[in-house]
């Protein structure tokens, strides 16, 4: 099995520096010269991933004094285009200026910028959203950084740095997600848990919406959507739920397009990528999860059907169940929702203009025995109303519960 690492995993902008200011009274020092690199440093939030701050690499250059440091030391400028060809109408990116909202030193004596964001801010996110390719994209991003002001070192003296270089994009809860591609081509990120603990530990599968796959027209195959576009696999890696399922491989495939294309031939592509999995890993057979939104609400329910002695739980977001067209044959048809015997928990809002609940989630849970239903109004997390299609996001918190049991905690607790 071949490993791949994406053309963007590193976003350098090659030519791409920013002179810095000529400041009175702080040029005289050989640090007047100095060139110095930052990181991009990223988080995904529910909506999607943003830039929270950036890090200079600053402590190379003395002891600098953090009370000298205002949020007017530096100016931060972004702009970020598609890397794919944008029909007309399309509206991807951004050319802005970043609010620098505090100042800090880090352990290591580097310069962190903290960056507004937050839900719904414009001008943060690393993706953009692709209208004529009903697909989201990994932006081409550059940060020009300019300092306006000298920076005070402690004892004496300070520092104009001249340029500033762009380096890498970080976000750890993505970078933990190692990059690999299949035997038959088909890109996934593959989460390792630690290894504090004996014995097998579990997979989850996450299967991702339709605006995570890839746009083969455009050469577009980035194995990079389908962690930052959400919190869908990460919240399956993040210390809680690592506790909850006692250490648990995550692996997220993605399409060659979008998985409503053609379920039958995409199925027997993810067996191979978890068959592969569980050959060169300690995974319990026993506990293997498939779970996934919209589109992979859709391939987690098709997965069940086409393997119905694979799954030890299934987690259905969202799902799409009928036609995609009017007068056109469903997508699962009800004989394979009632022949499904994977434990099944469907999960939704009522709100939901893109996949309506009636037809989808609440009609596939009136034929699947046993499955467990979680239909919400809105979907609301912290404060701020999100879109009623994104109820995956409810999933990633572990939110959905019955008679107590919260889902992470079923899913886990389900065996083969």
């Amino acid at each position: 099995m071949a490993n791949s690492v994406s053309r963007r995993t590193l976003l350098i902008a090659g030519a791409s520096t920013a002179a810095g200011l000529s400041l009175p009274g702080a040029a005289a020092d050989a640090s007047a010269s100095t060139r110095v690199g930052f990181r991009l440093d990223a988080e995904v939030l529910d909506g999607g991933e943003q830039i929270t701050s950036i890090t200079i690499f600053t402590a190379r250059l003395g002891r600098i004094d953090a009370a000298g440091l205002t949020t007017d030391t530096f100016r931060v400028h972004a702009t970020a285009t598609s890397p794919i060809a944008l029909a007309p109408g399309d509206q991807v990116g951004y050319d802005l200026d970043r609010t620098v909202t505090a100042v800090r030193l880090d352990r290591r004596g580097n310069v962190v910028l903290e960056l507004s964001h937050g839900e719904g801010q414009a001008g943060s996110n690393t993706l953009g959203y692709v209208v004529s390719r009903s697909r989201n994209v990994q932006l081409d991003l550059v940060y020009t950084v300019t300092q306006t002001a000298p920076i005070a070192l402690r004892g004496g003296g300070s520092i104009t740095i001249s340029s500033f270089a762009q380096g890498r994009l970080s976000d750890p809860e993505v970078d933990a997600f190692s990059y690999h591609t299949s035997g038959s081509g088909m890109k996934y990120r593959l989460f390792t848990p630690g290894h504090d603990a004996r014995g097998r530990r579990p997979l989850v599968v996450w299967l991702h919406g339709g605006g995570e796959g890839a746009s083969l027209p455009d050469n577009y195959y980035d194995n990079e959507t389908t962690l930052r576009a959400n919190r869908g696999a990460l919240g399956f890696a993040t210390p809680q739920a690592q506790r909850i399922f006692s250490g648990a491989y995550v692996v997220a495939p993605q399409s060659t397009s979008f998985w409503l294309e053609d379920g039958p031939r995409f199925a027997p592509l993810i067996l191979e990528i978890v068959s592969d999995l569980v050959r060169r890993h300690r995974i319990d057979r026993d506990r293997i999860y498939v779970t996934g939104a919209s589109n992979g609400g859709y391939m987690s329910l098709k997965m069940t059907t086409t393997y119905p002695r694979l799954f030890a739980a299934s987690v259905s977001i969202c799902p799409v169940v009928a036609p995609r067209t009017p007068g056109g044959p469903p997508m699962i048809t009800d004989a394979e929702l009632r022949s499904i015997e994977t434990p099944t928990w469907l999960v939704a809002s009522r709100d939901d203009t893109t996949v309506p609940p009636e037809p989808n989630a609440v009609h596939a849970h009136d034929l699947i025995p046993g499955s467990l239903l979680t239909l919400y109004d809105h979907v609301v997390w912290n404060g701020h109303q999100f879109p009623g299609h994104w109820s995956w996001i409810y999933v990633a918190r572990n939110d959905p519960s019955v008679g107590g049991t919260h889902i992470w905690q079923w899913m886990a607790h389900r065996r083969r």
